[in-house]
């Protein structure tokens, strides 16, 4: 088998129009050495792909132009054009035309997915207001991908080097988390995060800790009731089929570096999970959808309005989330020990590193 059969094809999603998608893209996508390993697919347009590398002059994007799938070059990166008219771009502005075209480059994208044209999806960000309609009402990607690929329940995975965090609840309001804390939840959560650590990260036997709801773990049941009448009994059932273990108190799990003790952490909303994920992620963190029959990752990251089209964004959790997609594509298909290993842990900014030396040597 060639190489570029062995490659395999990745999507990429726009997001927002106004926002840093296409250029978090550009960025990710000029490191020619990426084509060694993906061919890359855009759904975009030509014309709106053009107006942001024009705001980034230093970029080395070079891209072919199809509307279909047989026409894809594994050689360079791929635009698909999902829409020919000409679009008003207004970076940093949050409008209709913005939420439209996000909707319609992930909607090409994901049925592209779905019927096998590509093998796995980067989603740039969106803005879940304005991406919100009759084809989209949802509070983000991961239920879109839920309902589109018909599957029971999924779970937001939050990947870097050092850690890894799933979440209960997602994006709910603080007042209406607990009605969400039963023993099925979590007991679901638990299931596709155990799954997810054998089958796309390779770990045959996950250790997985639990967080509690309250403050300290409720304290046998004095600062609430859900971890003795809920977690508890869900953990004990976990632990026929894995090794779960917990409740514990979210503050000093994290202040004392418990969860490097595990492959995995179950925490039970999005703050709860995700404002220690961000602070203490070693590399750069990859949002991951376990849970589909599929492959989706993300940045850890928002539509940035305030630096958009200033070409000042930060392409390393983008990077991240692109090579996040490969290694679980090769590692659902058998490949760990493929020859990504050596750019495996490259953050973005260690890449751009090495292209600037090399340059600097050429030109010396």
């Amino acid at each position: 088998m060639s190489n570029e059969m062995q490659k395999p094809v990745i999507g990429f999603s726009c997001g927002d129009l106004n926002g840093i998608g296409l250029e978090l893209i550009i960025k990710t996508l000029s490191d020619q050495r990426l084509l060694d390993f993906i061919t890359p697919i855009v759904f975009a347009s030509n014309k709106t792909m053009n107006f942001y590398r024009k705001s980034l002059p230093d970029a080395n994007f070079n891209y072919s132009s199809i509307k279909d799938f047989t026409r894809v070059n594994p050689k360079q990166v791929n635009i698909f054009n999902v829409w020919e008219e000409e679009v008003v771009i207004t970076p940093g502005q949050l409008n209709e035309i913005g939420g439209k075209y996000a909707l319609l480059s992930l909607q090409e994208a994901t049925k592209a997915l779905k019927e096998g044209h590509i093998q796995g999806l980067v989603t740039a960000p969106i803005h879940k207001k304005n991406i919100q309609s009759a084809e989209f009402n949802y509070s983000g990607h991961t239920p879109y991908f839920k309902d589109y690929f018909n599957v029971s329940d999924v779970l937001m995975f939050l990947v870097a080097d050092n850690m890894r965090v799933g979440l209960v609840t997602e994006h709910v309001s603080v007042t209406d988390i607990a009605q969400h804390i039963t023993q099925a939840n979590i007991l679901s959560k638990l299931k596709i995060m155990h799954n997810s650590l054998q089958k796309d990260f390779g770990i045959d036997k996950p250790k997985i800790a639990v967080l509690g709801l309250n403050p300290h773990a409720g304290d046998e049941g004095l600062i609430g009731k859900q971890e003795e009448e809920i977690i508890k009994p869900a953990i004990k059932e976990a632990k026929n089929t894995m090794l779960a273990f917990g409740p514990y108190s979210a503050d000093a799990f994290f202040a004392r570096g418990q969860y490097e003790k595990f492959d995995g952490v179950l925490a039970m909303y999005h703050d709860q999970g995700l404002i220690p994920f961000k602070s203490m992620a070693i590399g750069e963190g990859v949002n991951y959808t376990a849970g589909l029959p599929v492959v989706r990752t993300s940045p850890d990251h928002g539509t940035a309005f305030d630096i958009a089209g200033k070409g000042k964004a930060d392409h390393s959790s983008f990077l991240a989330a692109t090579f996040g997609c490969l290694e679980i594509i090769q590692q659902r298909l058998g490949y760990a020990n493929m020859r990504i290993n050596p750019l495996k842990k490259m953050s973005a900014r260690m890449l751009a590193n090495a292209v600037d030396e090399r340059i600097e040597e050429n030109e010396g």
